[in-house]
Formats: C-alpha cells, sequence, structure tokens
C-alpha cells in the first residue's frame, strides 16, 4: 500500500465541473474532508464520460447532503440511513445533470453467508480498501486546500495505464465478501479492455461457487451489461473460464468442448457462439438481439447425436432450444417481455439458409417474411453474423447467397405489399361469420386461410380469404360427421 499523496493532473479535456467544487466550498463551511472516489476518478483519468458521482466526507453525510440538497437546489433526495448513504440529482452551470451519491467514509464486515455488508464509521484507508479493484480506490480531494490531491494508495493510476485489474486486498478476501466482484471483473474487463491479475484470475477459479449467494436479479443485471459491451466475448471467456459460466448459465456452458468418434468431431459450439455475439455487436446495439445470438445453439448439446456415415446431427435444436430459453429466461428473472422475440430468433436462425442455397419461390419468401414479421431484418442479421469460417472463399459464397435472399424479400414485397402482411380476415371476421365462439377451431381456419394465401393458393383478398374460410369450415364439418 503506498502512504503517499499525490497531486493529479486534471485531463484538459474533461475538467472537473464547477458545481463539484461548489460541493467543496459547501464541505469547508462544514469542516468535513470532502473527495470524489471510485468510478469518478477512474473515468477522468481514462478521459471517459460519466454522469454517476461518487461524493465521499469523513464525518456525516446525511446532513451534509440535506445541505447540498437545499443550497444547490437538489432533486430527488432518496435517503439510505442504514448505509449513511443519500442520493440526490443535481443540475450544472451548464445544464448538465449529475446523479450524486454522498456516502461517509465506512469500513465493512460480512458475514460469510450474505453479501450485505456489517458497515460502522472508518476512515479514508478504511473506505478505499474495501473497493473492489484499485482502479476503483481513488480519491480526489474537492476541499479547498490541496484541491485536485488524489488519493492513491494501491497504485491504481498505474494499473490503468497498464490496463490491469486487480483487487486493493488479497482478491480471495475481496471476493468472499462480496462474490459479486467477480461478475464485476469480467464486466470491467469488457468495458475497459483491461486483463486480469493472474491472482485475480486464480481467485475466481477458486470461489467461482460463492456466486450462488448472490441475488440473481443482480447477478442478471451484471450479465446483461457484459452484454452490451462492444465486444461481449472478453466477458464471456472469462466467465467461462473461471467455472462461473457454469453457476449462472449452466446450459450455456455446457456448449464448450468438442468431442470426437472415428476421429469425426464437431466445433466447439461455445465458442462458435462467443464469435457470433461479438459479430452481431458490430451490426447492432439491441440487447436481446445479442441474447438471441447468445442462445441460437443453446440446446446442441442435448441434440447432439453421430451417426456412421452421417456424422454430427443437432436434428430439432431449434425446438429445443425455444424451451431452453423460456428456462434460462425465469432462472436469470430477465423480464418476460422480449423472450418471444428471443425464441423467435433462436427458432428461426436456420430458416433463410436452405432458401440461400436454391432457386427461391415467391411463396417460400412470403412464409419466411410473414413467420418473421417485424423481425426479419434481425434475423438475417443473425444468420450472417452465425457465419464463422475462417475459409474466405466459403465465408464470400455465403454472404452472396444471403444477399440473392435479400433481393428476393425486397422483390416479393415490393411486389404484393407484403413486407408488412397482416391477414385480410382475422379470426374476429371468423367468429362471426360463422356464429362460433373463439376456440381450437377458430385458430385452425385461420391458419389455413393464411397458408393458402402465403402458397399464392388464393389472391390476398378479403372476400376471397371468406369464402376459403367457409369452404374450410364444410370440409372440417364434413371430416366431423365421418367420424364414428
Amino acid at each position: 500500500m503506498n502512504t503517499e499523496y499525490d497531486r493529479m493532473e486534471i485531463p484538459e479535456q474533461t475538467p472537473i465541473p464547477t458545481t463539484l467544487y461548489r460541493i467543496g466550498d459547501l464541505a469547508d463551511q462544514e469542516h468535513l474532508p470532502c473527495y470524489l472516489v471510485g468510478g469518478y476518478v477512474r473515468d477522468l483519468c481514462m478521459r471517459r464520460p460519466c454522469t454517476d458521482i461518487d461524493i465521499m466526507v469523513i464525518g456525516e453525510p446525511i446532513a451534509f447532503a440535506r445541505k447540498i440538497a437545499e443550497r444547490m437546489d437538489g432533486r430527488n433526495f432518496v435517503l439510505f440511513e442504514r448505509f449513511r448513504t443519500a442520493q440526490l440529482e443535481l443540475t450544472g452551470e451548464d445544464g448538465i445533470g449529475f446523479k450524486l451519491e454522498i456516502v461517509g467514509a465506512r469500513k465493512e464486515s460480512y458475514n460469510p453467508e450474505s453479501r450485505k455488508p456489517i458497515t460502522s464509521i472508518g476512515t479514508i484507508e478504511d473506505d478505499l480498501s474495501r473497493r473492489d479493484f484499485t482502479i476503483n480506490a481513488l480519491a480526489l480531494r474537492l476541499n479547498r486546500e490541496n484541491r485536485g490531491e488524489i488519493v492513491d494508495l494501491f497504485d491504481g493510476r498505474r494499473h490503468i495505464g497498464e490496463k490491469l485489474l486487480k483487487t486493493p486486498l488479497d482478491p480471495e478476501k475481496t471476493f468472499s465478501d462480496d462474490p459479486l466482484r467477480m461478475m464485476r471483473a469480467a464486466r470491467f474487463a469488457c468495458q475497459l479492455d483491461f486483463r486480469l491479475d493472474n491472482a485475480t484470475m486464480d481467485a475466481m477459479n477458486a470461489m467461482h461457487a460463492r456466486i450462488q449467494i448472490v441475488s440473481r436479479e443482480r447477478v442478471s443485471n451484471e450479465f446483461l451489461k457484459i452484454m452490451q459491451c462492444r465486444k461481449p466475448s472478453i466477458g464471456l471467456e472469462i466467465l467461462h473460464s473461471t467455472g462461473l459460466l457454469r453457476e449462472i448459465i449452466p446450459e450455456l456452458d455446457a456448449m464448450a468442448g468438442i468431442e470426437q468418434v472415428d476421429g469425426l468431431g464437431h466445433k466447439d459450439t461455445l465458442f462458435h457462439t462467443f464469435q457470433v455475439v461479438d459479430n452481431i455487436a458490430t451490426q447492432s446495439d439491441k440487447l436481446w438481439l445479442r441474447i438471441g445470438a447468445l442462445f441460437h445453439d443453446i440446446a446442441k448439446p442435448v441434440t447432439k447425436r453421430f451417426s456412421q456415415g452421417t456424422g454430427w446431427t443437432f436434428h430439432g435444436h431449434e425446438a429445443v432450444g425455444v424451451k431452453l430459453v423460456s428456462r434460462i429466461f425465469k432462472s436469470m428473472k430477465w423480464p418476460l417481455e422480449p423472450m418471444e422475440y428471443v425464441q423467435k430468433m433462436v427458432r428461426m436462425h436456420h430458416r433463410p439458409i436452405p432458401l440461400s442455397k436454391e432457386e427461391i419461390s415467391d411463396s417460400a419468401i412470403r412464409r419466411l417474411m410473414f413467420e418473421a414479421g417485424p423481425d426479419l431484418e434481425d434475423l438475417m442479421n443473425l444468420c450472417r453474423a452465425d457465419v464463422t469460417s475462417k475459409n474466405p472463399r466459403k465465408v464470400q459464397r455465403i454472404m452472396q447467397n444471403f444477399n440473392n435472399v435479400e433481393e428476393k424479400i425486397a422483390e416479393v414485397g415490393e411486389k404484393d405489399l407484403l413486407a408488412k402482411w397482416r391477414p385480410p380476415v382475422s379470426g374476429h371476421d371468423i367468429m362471426q361469420m360463422l356464429q362460433l365462439t373463439e376456440g381450437k377451431l377458430i385458430g385452425v381456419i385461420k391458419s389455413r386461410m393464411e397458408n393458402a394465401i402465403i402458397d399464392g393458393e388464393i389472391p390476398y383478398d378479403r372476400q376471397a380469404a371468406l369464402d376459403y374460410v367457409m369452404v374450410v369450415y364444410r370440409e372440417l364439418q364434413a371430416a366431423g360427421a365421418k367420424k364414428p
């Protein structure tokens, strides 16, 4: 541990807002040592934007937070008295909004069966030593005396320069106290493109099972942050190599490895999947499309079979994958609203591929457009991302085939306006016409009518659809009457 406090040169591109110096002046009036701490100081050093600000005082934080709110027109004041913490929002002189968290310097102890800390008043040294990583264990003084002085007890600035993630204390103690920090290690490595030092990786390998004491909601939050990074595979590979992925989403971790029979092996599905996720991340920021990419082959381990003369097969992995997606969403406590979209991506990710290899009929294109609906573009992006061959000629050929499919989609869509296709007759129309109540029969008739339009058996016309509905209804009645 360093014992020196050093003066920091504030990067000109990211000056400290005057609003924060005003808080330092208020702290002087209250005779409180006052510091910027944590991620905001790290981001100043890295010239990264940040609007979430942690301010630490050596003394009573709650009364000081109220003083800030009163003197500086703070709003949305929230108090966490147990943790000696308050949150509020301010608007700076330039109109930029800030979210502030005001805390008192504290030290923490933990029950081995819980990640909830037992806190007590501490010194600045106590407070910085309890932080997750050295790059976040930085404090910058806001008081007028020695303003801009940085407290760096654990070589955090050097580690920023080295792009290194390292814990202030022994990593096993840091992760035992709060196992969620292992997830944060993977997330910071991914967000910042940093590497983990060997001791940190070793501790995560040894302690990965302890993540189970953390609430699934908090684990999921960190996981989704990894999935939103520029290159998610960095964090995903750390989770896999340390055993954390096996604890969090075992169905995903099971995709790792290559099995060989008679000298024939299949590609490592997990690392193929990581590449697909990275590929889609270069095309789209849509979180749930990235999740769809992550799970597109999720059922391959349970559908994997080897047959002589054929080799490895994964028949039905799309349908089984849909069921696994539902299970994972519930386990991860993710919102259920986007689940159907992710399931659609998993179910349909192979659908455009046969079309790219043959003469494409209008009806096949219509069916793809109808079933994909407004998510067709996302589906095609996923199909392209799924191409991970290292053979440039093969990649070029496949991509050209996908271009052909997309040209045909545009041609069919322009020709019969099915790009935003809606059936000309609704289920309600069918019930009124046949004087039936809602039930399975209505669904069967409606599906037959839609398929007839898609396959070109009847035109896209309301009356033609109604006539067809009546024909189908009479057929089904006649078939029912013939049953013994």
